[in-house]
């Protein structure tokens, strides 16, 4: 009996470590899975912005992330905003929150810095301390400034809207301006050849240098795309040298004003894309025009 009991005992306590062991395990996993994936964001945005081998990233760009919410109390809802803020030499946080109209409500300081804010259930903890216990905060999108010598030179947008199929997961550059740097199709399910054609560079291209006012109208035509488009639009992958600065300032005084040449078999996912990131766009133009008027009239020290 008592060997029995010592087997049992051995076996729990096994069971036990091994749990440990694989639930240890998990942990790292799923935290170098997210740091992996960070890390592979950040690539593609430094990408978008022109930076790679040949260009490096200058230590004085800094990526400042601004996080937006839904903020639920009983029948009223609000926005908040949780923005990157300049506290002597370091960054922090603060959540400022308007009403449905754009108006200020409130404003909060949150005991968060920018690595912490990468993490959703940090973000999560944060706003707990600060919005009203009966209050629920809900998640809706980001957006991240760059800025380099605290003035700005470009935002990206992480954008999700529907493909054909199911959604199509997209990042997107804009300058200053609100013009665009370039895009960037991360997930999607479109069909291979057909609709799964929009990750590459003769159709993502495309979208490049299209101005505001000229995206605002930017729609999709049913005709062949020119050689000559096409092979500018792939000349990254076919060398640069393919062209002179003579030819590139041709080619797009012929082509920035143009609408988006649709995938051959594939309009629908060529539409989608166009909509997703015109109806992406001018909703961030928008709110981040009201946030600045908030900004300015609160004097509100961003990071950027």
């Amino acid at each position: 009996m008592r060997e029995i009991i010592k087997i049992t005992i051995a076996l729990t306590v096994s069971c036990l470590m091994a749990g440990i062991v694989v639930g240890v395990a998990y942990i790292f996993t799923a935290e170098a899975k997210k740091h992996n994936e960070h890390l592979n964001v950040q690539k593609t945005m430094f990408s978008l912005l022109g930076y790679g081998k040949d260009r490096p990233v200058p230590a004085e760009l800094k990526m400042q992330h601004i996080y937006r919410y839904i903020i639920e109390n009983g029948d009223a809802k609000y926005l908040g905003y949780m923005l990157p803020i300049q506290i002597g030499e370091k960054t922090g946080y603060e959540l400022i929150v308007l009403d449905l109209a754009g108006q200020f409500v409130s404003q909060h300081s949150l005991d968060m810095g920018p690595e912490e804010a990468i993490s959703v259930e940090d973000r999560k903890i944060a706003l707990a301390h600060v919005i009203d216990s009966n209050a629920s905060a809900r998640y809706a999108d980001a957006m991240i400034v760059a800025a380099l010598d605290k003035k700005r030179i470009a935002y990206l947008l992480p954008s999700e809207f529907p493909g054909f199929k199911t959604f199509i997961t997209a990042m997107l550059a804009l300058d200053a301006d609100f013009g665009i740097l370039g895009l960037e199709v991360i997930e999607h399910e479109e069909d291979p050849g057909l609709g799964g054609e929009i990750e590459q560079a003769y159709f993502k291209n495309q979208f490049a240098g299209k101005s505001f006012e000229k995206l605002k109208k930017l729609k999709v035509v049913k005709e062949p795309l020119p050689d000559e488009y096409r092979k500018f639009m792939e000349s990254e992958k076919l060398g640069k040298d393919r062209f002179s600065q003579e030819d590139i300032a041709e080619i797009e005084k012929n082509y920035k004003d143009k609408d988006i040449y649709a995938l051959t078999g594939a309009t629908i996912s060529s539409v989608a894309v166009t909509n997703g990131l015109k109806r992406a766009t001018k909703k961030f133009v928008y709110r981040i025009q009201m946030l600045d008027r908030v900004i300015a009239s609160r004097q509100i020290p961003v990071a950027f």
